[in-house]
């Protein structure tokens, strides 16, 4: 017998006599008492699992939006010509629609480690009443809770099976504030945004932005959740000017294990609020409202693409030693962001946005840079380099957009869609991708030093060898505001993004491969060896970073050292806010604060912390 088998086996000693006296009735108290007494979690099938009866009473309490789930899919195998199979096929490519199935995530699976699967049943909660009643409901019949707001995690905490499913998406209201003041604080009042957990950064930036004419810092992709991404930490592509999400938090309501509803901000229940800040979604709690500062628009937005090839490695080398001399002089300040990409094939892509600049002023910036690369036999511009610019206002206007610049968006092609939801097209095949491997790190300031650069250069130049990765630089907060980095220090986000010029992410992807898919095959072979390589690229990185830390939204599954490399020196608090607001461990999320306590699954207490 397996040692598992054996403790399990011994635990259960003890309630044999009542699993003898009383039948199934007894034999459904016995495994309550287990439940409670071990913290194990029940599924479907077990005897401690909710009678229908209970579900109904649910059910009733959230006023009929209880939700019994089952993948599209499902059927595709047994009924080809399943209309709901069809339906989720055509839209396969649409993350708007991906998002308004509560039983399907935006990223379907990671090789050798989770794939897409739904709930059991799903709240579709409309109010925070509704979310209430299922974080009650869930801890008093010990089952797996689950929230998903956008449902983007690439670690696949927004679903896992046999769970109960916290699912706000129609909670999406966005309302703006001239003069907001937290509750119980004495503070200036300020402008800000109330956002509801159900709202993705598009509903954000139509209301603050193009309509609003204001600026709140959110994510990149307009399909991430408002609230997962401002627990992660929330960088978005202006994050060196505003900051992060986290650190523009002002208030939030959030429902705790207890199913207390909690607002917290900086003077009530501020451990809380400020686990909140970047601790990590789903683990402290359900988020159910956010309110954000908001900032005046600068004038302008705009962008430089384009990509370089070199004529051979010590030519790519070269450029690569230029690009970050080039960084450091002319792009190391809180104007610009997102990122340079190096690729095997010795090419360089750029991918860079401004704000604060006009046109001719960025292409001023650049114009030493290009002029250089111009005067060299060495290199070509495998394509062509823009500069573009736009009124702050037509950032995410996606009307502006349809008319002067329908090449950069993706519309939700469904019938009655609001006319709002568009996706960048350079995000389209992150749309419910199969991960292979995806791993971050944090690159020190220092290494843009003279002295340090060629350390740098050489490392980034190796790491291109194995595969491709991009710089972004949006992602570190090292030449922004003073304002952005005093805000960020005051948040869980890992310490070591104060003083980053960049992220590092490297990644690849198969095509989407939700189980029941027709030729859904990932090829796990190839992942494996993309895997192994992606490893051998972030080393090479990682020898000029070591002990490099990680963004916990953009990292490796399989980390080891998570919790050192998600939140280095803040781990030891946000660990002991866990305890406080959560002691019995009902919220859990691979690689969550206080999920070391638990099995993988999340279902059986390991041990008590």
């Amino acid at each position: 017998m397996k040692r598992r088998e054996l403790l399990k086996a011994m635990a259960a000693l003890p309630l044999l006599p009542l699993l003898l006296r009383g039948g199934m009735a007894s034999a459904r108290d016995a495994a309550t008492v287990m439940a409670t007494k071990f913290r194990s979690r029940v599924r479907p099938g077990d005897p401690g699992w909710p009678l229908p009866a209970k579900w109904e009473q649910l059910k009733r309490d959230v006023g009929g939006r209880l939700l019994k789930l089952e993948s599209p899919f499902a059927r595709c195998s047994t009924s080809p010509s399943d209309s709901v199979c069809a339906e989720a096929l055509k839209h396969l490519d649409n993350p708007f629609a991906l998002g308004d199935n509560p039983a399907l995530t935006q990223t379907s699976g990671w090789a050798d480690a989770w794939t897409s699967q739904p709930s059991a049943y799903a709240v579709a909660a409309e109010n925070t009443a509704d979310v209430v009643a299922a974080t009650h409901f869930a801890r008093q019949h010990h089952l797996r809770l689950v929230v998903k707001g956008g449902g983007h995690s690439y670690q696949g905490t927004s679903d896992a099976p046999d769970s109960l499913l916290i699912w706000p998406r129609h909670m999406n209201k966005v309302v703006l504030h001239d003069a907001f003041v937290a509750r119980g604080c004495a503070e200036a009042p300020q402008p800000a945004v109330t956002i509801e957990a159900g709202a993705m950064w598009s509903d954000a930036y139509d209301a603050v932005t193009t309509k609003g004419g204001r600026y709140v810092q959110g994510g990149g992709c307009t399909t991430v959740g408002v609230a997962g991404l401002v627990q992660s930490g929330g960088f978005g592509s202006f994050s060196k000017h505003w900051g992060t999400a986290a650190a523009n938090l002002l208030e939030a309501e959030i429902v705790t294990a207890d199913g207390e509803v909690r607002i917290a901000n900086a003077c009530t229940h501020p451990d809380l609020f400020w686990g909140i800040k970047g601790g990590g979604g789903g683990s402290l709690g359900t988020v159910t409202r956010l309110t954000l500062r908001t900032f005046e628009l600068p004038t302008m937005f705009g962008g430089v693409s384009g990509a370089i090839k070199a004529a051979s490695d010590d030519a790519f080398r070269a450029l690569i030693a230029k690009a970050m001399d080039f960084y450091r002089r002319a792009l190391f300040n809180p104007h610009w962001g997102e990122q340079m990409s190096f690729r095997s094939n010795n090419t360089l892509n750029l991918s860079m946005v401004f704000q604060g600049l006009t046109q001719q002023q960025a292409e001023q910036v650049w114009a030493p840079f290009f002029d250089w690369v111009r005067a060299s036999s060495d290199y070509r511009f495998a394509k062509p380099v823009q500069v573009l610019a736009l009124p702050a206002r037509h950032m995410w206007d996606a009307e502006f957009f349809r008319a002067h610049a329908p090449q950069f968006v993706v519309a939700d092609d469904r019938q009655g869609a609001p006319a709002h939801h568009v996706l960048w097209a350079g995000d389209q095949d992150q749309v419910g991708w199969f991960i292979h491997g995806y791993q971050s790190a944090w690159l020190p300031a220092s290494l843009l030093q003279p002295g340090q650069q060629s350390k740098l250069v050489g490392a980034l130049f190796a790491a291109s060898r194995h595969w491709g990765f991009s710089l972004h630089f949006n992602k570190g907060l090292a030449g922004g505001s003073a304002d952005a980095i005093e805000r960020a220090r005051d948040t869980a986000t890992h310490p070591q993004v104060l003083d980053a010029f960049a992220l590092a992410i490297c990644a690849s992807s198969g095509d989407p491969a939700f189980p029941g898919m027709p030729n859904a095959h990932p090829e796990l072979a190839k992942a494996r060896r993309e895997a192994a390589t992606i490893d051998k690229a972030m080393d090479a990185l990682r020898a000029v970073a070591p002990g490099a830390g990680s963004y916990v939204s953009e990292s490796d599954y399989f980390l080891r050292d998570w919790q050192q490399g998600f939140w280095g020196s803040h781990y030891a608090k946000l660990a002991a806010v866990k305890r406080k607001y959560d002691p019995d461990g009902l919220f859990f999320v691979h690689h969550g604060v206080g999920s070391e306590a638990w099995s993988e699954d999340g279902f059986t207490r390991l041990h008590h912390r």
